[in-house]
């Protein structure tokens, strides 16, 4: 991993599979923060989704490579697959500022869901001392700072509210159109369409490594 960035988006994910709205919400939180690079960061065993089905980590990789492949300020970080599990936030933050140097300074995108509920992640206070965190606006979500404040004092100031193209995918759907043969062109990179038709995901229920 280069060590000359200064300003590194992190977007984690399962990405059961990466699609065209992870991408565009990249896109724009890198052209509008002038970010040198947005790190795809694809979970381990996230704790918040255990008992759900998941993809094993080698595909989901994969499918990641092939999705980025072109973008030069984009790029895949294995730093939750290739430990072991629990995965936190705090856990992969810190491994990677520990890589990128200190000179990094990092910024973590999130929905308004996941930062309507930050106060209750591991350890918050500790990751908002790492990160900035990026809320990517979407309509139908409104924010209590009161509230997020009483939980997090100091929240706020660490927010980046950014606008986003209203995009109506999720990775979930993809898995459903999947299943009942329903096609996925145009909201999946064509590589990724080609390795989901290739390797049968989604066809059934799908179980982590």
């Amino acid at each position: 991993m280069p060590n000359d960035l200064t300003r590194v988006g992190i977007l984690g994910g399962t990405f059961d599979p990466v699609h065209i709205g992870h991408l565009i919400l990249a896109e724009e939180a890198w052209a509008r923060l002038k970010l040198s690079q947005i790190l795809f960061v694809p979970a381990g065993d996230p704790p918040h989704k255990r008992g759900l089905p998941l993809s094993p980590a080698r595909h989901r990789l994969r499918m990641l490579e092939l999705a980025l492949a072109g973008n030069p300020h984009f790029a895949l970080s294995r730093v939750d697959t290739d430990r072991p599990g629990p995965h936190y936030t705090l856990d992969m933050v810190r491994l990677l500022q520990a890589q990128l140097g200190p000179q990094a300074e990092l910024y973590f995108l999130m929905g308004f869901d996941s930062l309507i509920e930050f106060p209750t992640w591991h350890r918050p206070q500790e990751l908002l001392a790492l990160c900035r965190l990026v809320a990517l606006t979407r309509y139908g979500y409104e924010l209590d700072w009161n509230k997020l404040e009483a939980a997090l004092p100091g929240l706020r100031q660490r927010v980046t509210l950014l606008p986003m193209p209203e995009l109506e995918i999720a990775s979930h759907i993809i898995q459903q159109r999947v299943r009942e043969g329903w096609p996925i062109r145009y909201q999946v990179p064509a590589p990724v369409v080609e390795y989901i038709q290739q390797n049968h995901l989604y066809r059934n229920s799908v179980k982590a490594e």
